[in-house]
């Protein structure tokens, strides 16, 4: 409670967001902001089924809540959508505008359709800081819409909400005294460490209303003299979050965690000036706080092979994100430690890759096409011969060959070298099931042009020759070592098997 209403009051939350004896609401450490999404909807669908209850109580509730509509951007973290699956209610994405946020009229609009269609609205998710760009929704449009339309407003500020700390960073909380519940990540950006996710609410009663369960195993004798965060969230017990938070806002103080901020600011505007300053790149969207996304101009295969190689060479790390189809490259800055030194050498790492890029010493080739279901920049690995495929393993256990073959589609082209021969064979002897590895025929269509013999099939083979029969070539070969060196080959005479290596001491080319 204390944590909560210092934090709360740091960031300029209303008083009906604090614990207090004239409040209803108050705050509470949750362990993650997609948990904080999930327990909002959760709460907003309970409020709303029953108050619908009450104006028709012939009606059965699974009717009800089968009408049930969520709203959020469609720059919204996918979080969202996690909680309305298990939520079991309807998700409906408003398009952005050009600055990808989510205004109250494109809401208002929405509602209005699915009220025509006999639907229930109940809850919206409002994203200020978005995941691909940190795009900011109109707030005080939207909450003006949620208190005319009876809808639950939620504010999602997993990132940005770090930065209300700053009251110059406060202006897209406009609105905030409309709203009904508001989380945020401490361990996103005020150096506390994970899990840590301040959540509050105007009126812990829904909460309740959602997760009371009073069994007789829970009770005691000093029950509701306190507050009992159990009826706060799923779990029944917590963690000691708060003391983590307690230790850092009393280490750096107010002043000092608004330095941080400020710091993490001036060094992304100082790598976006860098970006803007090379005519091959360019910024689609506008900075804000410390994300700056940015993307080479031209083809997006190209940005694709630029980030895969930027994080195979394992200097600095970036992930991509997709904004209405454009992809780009998220360069985010969190770390007290990070120095202009560091921006300006991370952006000489860039800038290096880029030319070798763009110079052809290096390949462009990029995962070909985009999966609608997990897209092909979630191909890109920080090693480039272990490619990663969202739900590989649900897809192998439920032998959803679909998902498969479309992964045999897109990923990249075919290599022939002799790390990725030793992992299939290590595959092929493991025996391994319920995995993408167990889907051997893809990797042997992709990295290889032959289908690879077993161990056991090799040492039968080489039984029947002996080393005066193998011939030494000279010519390279595209088969490297560990080290990335070529490795020469040796011929069969009698029986044409291949290997590679060295020159082999019995043989005639001694």
């Amino acid at each position: 409670m204390i944590v909560t209403n210092w934090l709360g009051k740091m960031i300029g939350l209303p008083n009906e967001f604090l614990h207090n004896k004239d409040s209803n609401g108050g705050g509470v450490i949750q362990t993650t902001a997609s948990e904080s999404t999930l327990i909002s909807l959760l709460s907003g669908r309970s409020v709303t089924l029953q108050r619908y209850s009450n104006l028709q109580p012939d009606v059965p509730l699974f009717e009800i809540h089968s009408k049930l509509v969520a709203y959020c951007s469609d720059q919204a973290h996918s979080s969202v959508e996690k909680a309305a699956l298990i939520g079991l209610v309807t998700l409906r994405y408003v398009e952005s505008d050009a600055e990808y946020s989510m205004s109250g009229s494109k809401l208002l609009e929405a509602v209005k359709e699915d009220r025509e269609k006999g639907l229930i609205p109940f809850w919206v998710c409002t994203t200020l800081g978005t995941t691909g760009c940190c795009s900011f929704d109109d707030l005080q449009g939207i909450a003006n819409v949620c208190q005319q339309e009876q809808l639950w407003c939620h504010v999602d500020a997993a990132y940005a909400g770090c930065s209300f700390i700053c009251p110059e960073f406060r202006k897209w909380l406009k609105g905030v005294d409309k709203i009904d519940s508001i989380a945020f990540n401490p361990s996103k950006w005020l150096m506390v460490h994970f899990d840590c996710t301040a959540m509050w609410v105007r009126n812990s009663s829904a909460l309740h209303c959602a997760f009371n369960v009073n069994p007789l195993y829970l009770t005691h004798e000093f029950s509701g003299l306190a507050i009992d965060y159990m009826h706060w969230q799923i779990p029944l017990s917590k963690r000691f979050r708060s003391l983590k938070l307690w230790f850092v806002m009393r280490n750096y103080g107010v002043k000092g965690l608004q330095e941080h901020i400020r710091k993490g600011v001036m060094l992304a505007e100082k790598f976006e000036t860098l970006v803007k300053s090379d005519p091959r790149f360019e910024v689609p969207a506008r900075r804000h706080l410390g994300l700056v996304v940015f993307c080479l101009k031209g083809n997006i295969k190209t940005t694709e092979a630029l980030l895969k190689r930027i994080n195979s060479r394992g200097k600095i790390h970036c992930v991509p994100a997709n904004l209405k189809g454009k992809y780009v490259i998220r360069f985010c800055i969190a770390s007290p430690r990070t120095t202009v030194q560091d921006i300006e050498s991370d952006w000489k790492e860039i800038v290096d890759v880029t030319n070798d890029l763009l110079s052809g010493n290096c390949s462009a080739r990029a995962p070909e096409g985009n999966n609608d279901s997990f897209g092909s920049s979630l191909l890109l690995s920080n090693t480039p011969l272990s490619p990663t495929i969202v739900n590989g393993s649900f897809a192998a256990l439920h032998q959803e060959g679909k998902v498969l073959d479309e992964f045999s589609k897109i990923i990249s082209i075919p290599r022939d070298n002799f790390a990725m021969r030793k992992r299939v064979r290590g595959i092929l002897m493991s025996g391994k099931k319920f995995s993408l590895d167990s889907r051997l025929d893809l990797f042997q269509a992709l990295y290889t042009d032959k289908k690879l013999r077993t161990v056991k099939d090799i040492k039968e083979s080489r039984k029947q020759c002996d080393p005066e029969s193998l011939q030494f070539s000279e010519e390279s070969t595209p088969v490297t070592s560990p080290k990335g060196s070529p490795l020469k080959k040796n011929t069969c005479e009698k029986c044409g098997h291949s290997t590679y290596g060295y020159k082999i001491k019995n043989s005639k080319n001694k």
